[in-house]
C-alpha cells in the first residue's frame, strides 16, 4: 500500500515570518495525518521553516535545485547545499520552470540524478498543455516526459521518485481534471514505468495529482486507484485549507 504524500508548493510566496506562523498553525492540525506532509518553500524560507517544523511531522522541501554540486552558477543552489541544512524534498521540472526558465527534459534528468546523489527525495513534474490534450497527445506527452526524466536511474531510484502529474491547463486556473481523467493519466504514467522497469517498481512509485487540488475535490481525487497524493499550490498557503486536504480521509 503506497502512503499518500501531500506536498504544498508555495511558489514565490511567504516571507520568513509568514512561513513560521503558517507552519506553527498547521502543525497541530496535521499531527495525526495518515499522509506524509511536505511544504516546498522559497529558498529564503527554508532555514526558518526547518527550525519551525522541528519536532513535527511536517517535512520541508525546496522548489528547485541545480544539477551541479558547485561552481560558477550565479543565483543557483545545489543539492548539497539543500541537504546541508536538512532539506528532505525537492521539486524538479515544475511546468512554470519549464515555461519561464527554459527547463528541459535533459536538465530535469540531470537534476533528478543530482537529487539522488545528495539523498534528496525528488518530486518530478510532468504535464500537458490544453492544446496537447485537445489534440489527443496528452498521454504521449506525459509518458515521454516521465521516461526522459527517469533515464539512467536504477530501479531503486525510480521506485523512490515521486511523479507529480500536473495538467498545465489546470494549474492556477481553477480548472480541474475530472477524478477519472486525472486517475487515467496517473495510470498511464505507471504503465509506462512498468513497461521499462517492471511492475514491482511501478507499484512502488508515488504519483501525485497537481492540478488545482483543493478541499472541495481532494477526497474524490485522493481515493482514486492511482493517485497517491497531491502537489498543492494556492490551497497550501493557508493552514486551514491545506489541513483539509491532508486530512481528506477523516
Amino acid at each position: 500500500m503506497r502512503k499518500k504524500v501531500i506536498a504544498g508548493n508555495w511558489k514565490m510566496n511567504m516571507l520568513p515570518n509568514e512561513a513560521m506562523a503558517m507552519i506553527s498553525n498547521l502543525a497541530p492540525l496535521v499531527k495525526d495525518a495518515d499522509s506524509e506532509v511536505v511544504l516546498c518553500v522559497p529558498y529564503t524560507d527554508l532555514f526558518y521553516s526547518l527550525l519551525t517544523a522541528q519536532g513535527t511531522n511536517i517535512k520541508i522541501g525546496a522548489q528547485n535545485m541545480h544539477f551541479e554540486e558547485k561552481g560558477a552558477y550565479t543565483g543557483e543552489i545545489s543539492g548539497k547545499m539543500l541537504k546541508s541544512i536538512g532539506v528532505e524534498y525537492v521539486i524538479i521540472g515544475h511546468s512554470e520552470r519549464r515555461q519561464y526558465f527554459a527547463e528541459t527534459d535533459e536538465t530535469v534528468n540531470k537534476k533528478l540524478k543530482a537529487a539522488f546523489a545528495n539523498d534528496l527525495k525528488p518530486i518530478v513534474c510532468v504535464g500537458e498543455t490544453l492544446g496537447e490534450r485537445e489534440s489527443g497527445k496528452a498521454f504521449e506527452i506525459i509518458t515521454n516526459q516521465t521516461q526522459k526524466a527517469l533515464d539512467g536511474l536504477t530501479d531503486e531510484q525510480v521506485a523512490n521518485t515521486i511523479i507529480a502529474y500536473e495538467p498545465i491547463w489546470a494549474i492556477g486556473t481553477g480548472k480541474t481534471a475530472t477524478s477519472e481523467d486525472a486517475n487515467e493519466a496517473c495510470k498511464k504514467i505507471r504503465e509506462k514505468i512498468a513497461k521499462i522497469y517492471g511492475q514491482n517498481v511501478a507499484d512502488r512509485v508515488i504519483i501525485q495529482y497537481g492540478g488545482s487540488m483543493k478541499p472541495e475535490n481532494a477526497k474524490e481525487l485522493l481515493e482514486m486507484s492511482d493517485i497517491d497524493g497531491g502537489l498543492i499550490g494556492g490551497a497550501s498557503l493557508k493552514a486551514e485549507s491545506f489541513e483539509k486536504i491532508v486530512n481528506y480521509n477523516k
